[in-house]
């Protein structure tokens, strides 16, 4: 992901994004959520863009991400700033 659309998740702005991104964006945001329920709508979406392994491969990425980001959170870990964008 370039620097263009790392900021523009951040300023929630998904323009910049593809159809396919946006739809993954939202699975991201609902597997955020708490309780994380992903409604039969948007399963339907993305199984008609994304077959089982792809959708399994980024449901486990996210849960993953979730883990961290929550772990992270109970530990008071900051950013170590390693990314600064080039815009």
């Amino acid at each position: 992901m370039n620097d263009e659309k790392l900021l523009a998740v951040v300023k929630n702005d998904l323009s910049v994004f593809s159809d396919d991104e946006k739809l993954v964006i939202e699975l991201a945001d609902q597997m955020a959520n708490t309780p994380s329920n992903i409604s039969d709508e948007l399963y339907a979406r993305l199984r008609a863009k994304f077959s089982e392994e792809q959708l399994m491969q980024l449901g486990g990425q996210f849960a993953f991400e979730n883990f961290r980001a929550r772990l992270n959170r109970v530990f008071d870990v900051g950013s170590d700033e390693l990314y600064k964008p080039q815009l």
